[in-house]
Formats: structure tokens, C-alpha cells, sequence
């Protein structure tokens, strides 16, 4: 939520700063008349209506340039996600990270894979652990696939001592092999 309103803030202030460059811009080449400009001014100063509303433009664009200093001066942005665990000795904190790292090295042991990529999500059940793979081919799929899975519920559990609920695994290509081709001249 705090996303999303951040996000309307900032498109509320770029729309007053686009609108007050272009009057500057517009008055000092000229195109905004002179009399017309101090008139502008003026009437600042003549009307309530007028005074009213420019306050509160200024004190929005105010209050949205206080919320973005602050976002912007704030450490760290929040904790790591992490899977908490409490023993009997105190509290473990693992980040999601780590998890991921460990799911990744897992996969990478089993021959035939290549390039990996994980996603961790933590559900009621444990982990759900999504890897993506490019394989080489000479392996058969479904059970690369399957290998695959086990090693990496099997090892992430074992480090971690968390259930792994899930392990998705989506083969994403076959890896081209280089292939040479003597020339013959």
C-alpha cells in the first residue's frame, strides 16, 4: 500500500513541477507576456480565491518533497526477508538469500545443468523453491528433472533444518553445443 502511495505522490509532484517549469520556461522566452505575467502576480495578491489555492499546491508539494527526503534519507529500506526459527537457545534468522543459494548450489551438482536461476517463497506448508535451468540434452529430462528436485529438498532441508514444501523445476532451453567445422582450403 505504502507503494502504490508513494508511487501517486511522485506522479502528483512530477505534474506540478512539469506545470511550473513550463510557465517559467514559457515567460522567460516570452511567449507568456509581460502584463500578462505581472497581472498573473498581482492577482497573488488581490483575491483570497487565488492565495488559497497556491498555498495549498505549495504546502502538497511540500509535504510530498518532506515524504521523498525522507524516503530517501531512511537506512536500509526494511529488513532482509528472512524465515525465522525459534530453539530452545534463542532465535535463527535465515535470509531468503541464503536459501536461494543453497537451493542453487544443490542443482548445480547434478550433471547436465547449466545455467539456474532461483525464486523462494515461504508458504504455511515450508518453502516452495522455484528453479529455472537450461540442460544440456544428453541427459533425459524428466529424470535430470526429478534428481534435480530431490537434491535440492534433501539439501536445503538438511542445511536449514526448514520443510521444503515445493520444488518446481522448469527447463527453461537445451544449451547449444559448439560445434567446430574444420575449413578446408
Amino acid at each position: 500500500m505504502a507503494r502504490v502511495l508513494d508511487k501517486l505522490l511522485l506522479f502528483v509532484c512530477s505534474l506540478i513541477i512539469l506545470a511550473a517549469s513550463v510557465a517559467a520556461i514559457a515567460a522567460g522566452a516570452g511567449v507568456i507576456p509581460e502584463d500578462e505575467a505581472l497581472d498573473a502576480v498581482r492577482a497573488l495578491y488581490d483575491g483570497w480565491g487565488v492565495r488559497i489555492a497556491v498555498i495549498t499546491v505549495s504546502a502538497v508539494l511540500l509535504l510530498i518533497s518532506l515524504r521523498f527526503l525522507y524516503l530517501s534519507l531512511r537506512r536500509g529500506g526494511g529488513a532482509a526477508a528472512s524465515i525465522d526459527q525459534r530453539t530452545d537457545y534463542g532465535d535463527i534468522r535465515i535470509s531468503l538469500e541464503t536459501v536461494e543459494n543453497l537451493a542453487l548450489k544443490a542443482a548445480s551438482r547434478q550433471r547436465g545443468v547449466q545455467d539456474l536461476r532461483a525464486r523462494i517463497r515461504v508458504t504455511d506448508a515450508g518453502i516452495d523453491i522455484s528453479i529455472r535451468a537450461v540442460v544440456d540434452g544428453d541427459s533425459p529430462i524428466p529424470s535430470l528433472s526429478e534428481e534435480m528436485q530431490r537434491a535440492v529438498r534433501d539439501y536445503v532441508e538438511e542445511i536449514t533444518g526448514i520443510p521444503v514444501a515445493n520444488v518446481a523445476v522448469f527447463v527453461a532451453n537445451i544449451a547449444r553445443s559448439q560445434t567446430f567445422r574444420n575449413r578446408v582450403e
